[in-house]
């Protein structure tokens, strides 16, 4: 099935409808991911909890955008009419992704709003009223590989139906963690081994997330294939569709598994916050 055809979207979106209203049995949340422009499945799983909970305004803000190719939201965008609040501190991504709309069918005629700017606690909120993005909206997308649990914690003028937050899985189900706040903070990865600079210092755990999320009302429905993006929906939609689940079960990759046995001695000694 070409998952990114509008039709068979359309059609995947209704059979789950349809298989919700009829009381019969519906997938497992971790067999209904794909990827369209998501980094992986994410795009597929965000389907199946809109078809579930409903689609109110069609409204998404994505911090960190930096580009299409690997975004939670952009699917979304080119493909289900949403409307886009997409904060970018890269200049260069903001110019790419405002060419990439402006030359896609759909979204080039009311392209996403793409704001070139370092997001902190002290603006955040201020970026989205700037823009119209307040009251209810229908996702929220974090990724910036850094302050991201300060950031959630302080938005407070858009209140999203869903949440998709990339957690740090090398932490384990149980450490409640953070880095400290530093609105200058930039993250080291891995992947730079000759930096110098210790690895995999950034963001938080996923039960930091959790607790997080539990006192905005959120409950935690799912993780992505790879066990790195968890997905939030308001405590009190879908009761009976989409069931809270535990942090014990959203490290069962193997990636997951390694994470926890090496990369964390690498920066367990840094200065994290309990949260």
């Amino acid at each position: 099935m070409k998952t990114n055809s509008q039709i068979e979207q359309k059609q995947i979106f209704l059979h789950y409808q349809y298989l919700k209203n009829a009381n019969l049995k519906l997938p497992s949340f971790n067999d209904t991911g794909f990827k369209v422009f998501s980094q992986n499945d994410e795009d597929g799983l965000l389907l199946y909890i809109f078809a579930l909970i409903g689609i109110s305004n069609r409204l998404c803000l994505d911090i960190a955008f930096c580009g299409p190719q690997g975004s939670n939201t952009a699917n979304l965008i080119c493909n289900w009419g949403f409307h886009g609040l997409l904060i970018e501190g890269s200049l260069e991504g903001v110019n790419k992704s405002k060419k990439f709309f402006s030359n896609h069918a759909d979204p080039r005629i009311f392209p996403p709003t793409i704001v070139n700017s370092w997001v902190t606690k002290d603006n955040i909120n201020q970026i989205c009223e700037d823009n119209d993005f307040k009251g209810e909206i229908d996702l929220f997308s974090l990724d910036m590989d850094g302050i991201d649990y300060w950031i959630w914690k302080e938005l407070t003028i858009a209140d999203p139906k869903v949440v998709v937050v990339e957690y740090l899985d090398f932490l384990g189900p149980e450490k409640s963690l953070t880095i400290p706040y530093d609105e200058k903070f930039q993250a080291v990865h891995s992947e730079c081994p000759n930096s110098g600079e210790p690895y995999d210092y950034f963001g938080a755990s996923l039960s930091a997330f959790v607790n997080l999320g539990r006192s905005k009302g959120y409950k935690l429905v799912g993780v992505n294939k790879y066990c790195f993006n968890a997905f939030f929906v308001k405590e009190n939609i879908a009761l009976d569709f989409l069931p809270e689940i535990t942090t014990q079960e959203c490290f069962n990759h193997p990636k997951a598994k390694l994470g926890i046995n090496e990369r964390w001695q690498r920066v367990k000694h840094l200065p994290w916050v309990n949260v």
